[in-house]
């Protein structure tokens, strides 16, 4: 069984299940979230190119801030819009 840990330092983590993996990305739109950390642009920046290539729907979103979480809204913003998301974690 895989374990994932949550980074955020809550005093007492919540156990999140796995999500599946889509069998496809066809028809699905493709999140793109920059942490700010530097050069994480330039990853998904790369990214966001492959996944045009293939057709697939991209939209980007930024942390404003590496040192926090997303904000709520903006956690709740990605949410509605997109099917799934890639966090670029760079320097």
């Amino acid at each position: 069984m895989t374990a994932l840990l949550d980074p955020t330092s809550e005093r007492s983590p919540v156990v999140r299940p796995r999500l599946a993996r889509p069998e496809a990305l066809d028809g699905k739109i493709v999140g793109l979230l920059d942490i700010s950390k530097p050069r994480g642009d330039v990853f998904l920046d790369r990214i966001h190119e492959l996944l045009n290539d293939r057709g697939i729907e991209v939209k980007r979103y930024m942390k404003p801030t590496v040192a926090r979480p997303a904000p709520v809204p903006l956690a709740q913003q990605i949410g509605a819009e997109v099917n799934l998301v890639i966090e670029g974690l760079a320097d």
